[in-house]
């Protein structure tokens, strides 16, 4: 039998998470393998505040309750976050897989996470007694490793609406469903009257955590098309040497080509 609580409200949820030795389980996809008899579980599923999804003048704001075929079938999901949420697993697990679980999971080859690095997201984390805005980019310490206190939720992901039209996204994996990404990329070009006014990218599964490097980015940023094309050379020869892979099932060297080969081919996309 599993043991838990099964809060209705957000307020009743942070209640228990300060007040009991829980774990947090919303869809279950990845606790449910783990799961024993002597581990008590927060259940969130009923939790309406975590599976709203809403939108503001600066930001698409996404529960963290909210399963992917919610945000596959939503229409303020960007195209770029439902790109990547289709390619999780198969319909089954989409149906019950969260976008709170997939971060608070804490591993660098989580597809929704890539799209929120690569869009400079901000997390909403709360308790019973204050909440905080963090940027994805300090939530993850290391592999596992999350910023989260031991009394916090994550209850939304705040993803700024600026230049989500103009992307490129890739999963690189052993078969096409139901497949762990051996190596997966984002990037977002916004070109503006022929300027570059917005570069950014992500790699996932290369490192312990999502690789965002935006300093490196930045130096496309402002450019003509023309002037980026002649600073591609360095641009790339930056990111090689910045690029550095563990290795695992995959070599690091594998991993380091594929992660070139999915630069370039993002440049060549927009013309660079």
């Amino acid at each position: 039998m599993v043991n838990g609580y099964y809060p209705q409200s957000l307020k009743e949820a942070l209640e228990l998470r300060a007040a009991c030795d829980a774990v947090p389980y919303s869809g279950g996809t990845d606790l449910m393998i783990q799961s024993n008899e002597n581990t008590n579980y927060l259940f969130l599923h009923n939790v309406p505040e975590l599976k709203r999804v809403s939108e503001n003048h600066e930001y698409i704001r996404i529960g963290a309750g909210c399963t992917y075929t919610e945000l596959i079938d939503h229409p303020l999901t960007p195209a770029i976050l439902k790109e990547a949420v289709s390619q999780i697993a198969a319909p089954a697990t989409r149906n019950f897989g969260t976008v709170g679980g997939n971060i608070g999971n804490g591993s660098a080859k989580a597809d929704s996470a890539l799209i929120f690095f690569v869009t400079d997201s901000i997390l909403r984390l709360a308790s019973s007694k204050s909440e905080r805005l963090l940027p994805i980019k300090e939530f993850y310490l290391g592999r596992k490793q999350l910023a989260l206190a031991p009394d916090e939720l994550i209850v939304e992901i705040l993803i700024p609406k600026t230049s989500l039209c103009s992307y490129y996204y890739k999963k690189v994996g052993a078969r096409n469903a139901q497949a762990i990404s051996r190596v997966c990329f984002a990037g977002l070009m916004d070109i503006v009257d022929g300027r570059i006014v917005k570069c950014a990218t992500a790699f996932g599964a290369v490192s312990e955590v999502v690789l965002r490097l935006p300093d490196l980015d930045a130096r496309l940023t402002g450019k003509t098309i023309a002037e980026a094309k002649a600073a591609r050379p360095e641009f790339l020869k930056s990111y090689e040497q910045a690029i550095v892979p563990i290795s695992g099932r995959i070599s690091a060297e594998y991993r380091k080509d594929v992660c070139m080969n999915l630069l370039g081919d993002f440049l060549d996309t927009f013309g660079i």
